[in-house]
C-alpha cells in the first residue's frame, strides 16, 4: 500500500469504529465528505467494499470488519509507543479511562487520587461507575478495576485495596424494634435492603461462610436499589439491614450509627485490583495512576521493649 494510503485506512479505521462520517470526522477534524473520499479511495484501491452506507447508518461489511480487526489494534499499539516516548520529555499528562464498580470508585480511586492528582494538573481521569464486565480493549478504557479472581490471565493487575469483607448492618432504632440475628437463617425475619446486580438483573444472594460451613441467603425487604449509596442511607435511616462492603460502613460503625451483627458469618474475600492489557506499555499519564492507586501494606507496629 502506497503510504498516503494509512491515512485512508486511519479514516476508514475511524469511521467503522464511530459508525459515523459525522462523528469520525469530528474526531479527526476534517469534513465528513473529506472522510467518504478517503474512504472510497481506499475502497477502490482493495477493490473491495468495507462499508455499507444508507441515509441513517453506517456498518462494515465482512470485508471491512475483518479489516477493521486485523488493523485498529495495531494502529492503537503505535499510538500508545508515540505517548510513551512523549512522556520521556515532558510531564505526564493526557486522558486516562477507569471502568469501576461504584465501591472501588468511591472508596478506593477517589480518596488516592484526589491526593495526587493537583501534582499532575495535565493528567485527566474519567471514571465511568458500571457493574458489567467490560471489555477494556474494546470499550477503549485504559483500565478497569475487579476482584482479583475476576481478572483474565492476559492483564497486568495491581492489587489497590487489602482483602475485603462485607458487613451486615443495621442502625440502633432498627435493632430498638427487632431482635439482632444470630445466624444466617434468622434473616427470614427481618427487614432486608436489597441489591438488584445490573449484570443480570436479579437480587444479590446474600453469601455466608463460618468455617467449612457455607450458606447462601435470598432476603426479602421493603427497599431494593441498584448501588451501594442509597443502601448505606436507608440503613442508617433505620429501615432495615444492609449487606455493604465493611469499608463502606466502617466509619458508621466506630461512631455508633450503626451496629455489625453476624460478624462471625462474614469472611474476607481478595481484594480489588487495577488491570490493564499486558500487551500494551503504560504511558506516562496511567504509570502515575497506578502507582498512586497501588495497595502498600500497612507498616507493623513497633513493639515496646520489655521492661
Amino acid at each position: 500500500m502506497p503510504r498516503d494510503g494509512y491515512t485512508d485506512l486511519l479514516a476508514f479505521i475511524h469511521v467503522a469504529r464511530e459508525g459515523s462520517f459525522t462523528r469520525a470526522a469530528a474526531q479527526l477534524g476534517v469534513s465528513p465528505s473529506a472522510l467518504s473520499h478517503s474512504v472510497r479511495a481506499l475502497e477502490a484501491r482493495m477493490d473491495v467494499r468495507l462499508l455499507t452506507r444508507t441515509t441513517r447508518s453506517v456498518s462494515v461489511t465482512e470485508a471491512g470488519a475483518r479489516l477493521y480487526e486485523s488493523t485498529a489494534p495495531r494502529f492503537e499499539e503505535i499510538d500508545a509507543e508515540l505517548a510513551a516516548v512523549s512522556e520521556l520529555r515532558k510531564k505526564p499528562s493526557g486522558l486516562v479511562r477507569i471502568t469501576a464498580a461504584e465501591f472501588p470508585a468511591t472508596y478506593l480511586i477517589w480518596p488516592k487520587l484526589c491526593q495526587v492528582l493537583p501534582d499532575y494538573p495535565d493528567i485527566t481521569v474519567e471514571v465511568t461507575v458500571d457493574y458489567n464486565r467490560t471489555d477494556i480493549v474494546a470499550e477503549r478504557y485504559d483500565a478497569g478495576v475487579r476482584l482479583g479472581d475476576e481478572i483474565a490471565k492476559d492483564m497486568i493487575a495491581v492489587r489497590i485495596s487489602a482483602d475485603q469483607r462485607i458487613a451486615v448492618v443495621g442502625a440502633p432504632q432498627y435493632f430498638a424494634g427487632h431482635a439482632p440475628p444470630k445466624t444466617p437463617q434468622d434473616l427470614a425475619a427481618h427487614n432486608c435492603i436489597n441489591l438488584r446486580l445490573p449484570t443480570h438483573g436479579g437480587l444479590m444472594v446474600w453469601d455466608f461462610r463460618k468455617g467449612k460451613r457455607e450458606v447462601k441467603v435470598r432476603v426479602t425487604g421493603q427497599w431494593i436499589y441498584n448501588s451501594i449509596t442509597p443502601i448505606v442511607r436507608a440503613a442508617l435511616a433505620g429501615q432495615g439491614l444492609g449487606f455493604v462492603p465493611e469499608d463502606a460502613v466502617a466509619e458508621h460503625i466506630a461512631e455508633g450509627r450503626l451496629v455489625r451483627v453476624l460478624d462471625d458469618w462474614c469472611q474476607p474475600y481478595t481484594g480489588y485490583h487495577l488491570y490493564y492489557p499486558s500487551r500494551r506499555q503504560s504511558p506516562g499519564a496511567l504509570a502515575v495512576i497506578v502507582e498512586a492507586l497501588r495497595y502498600r501494606e500497612p507498616p507493623m507496629p513497633k513493639r515496646r521493649p520489655a521492661r
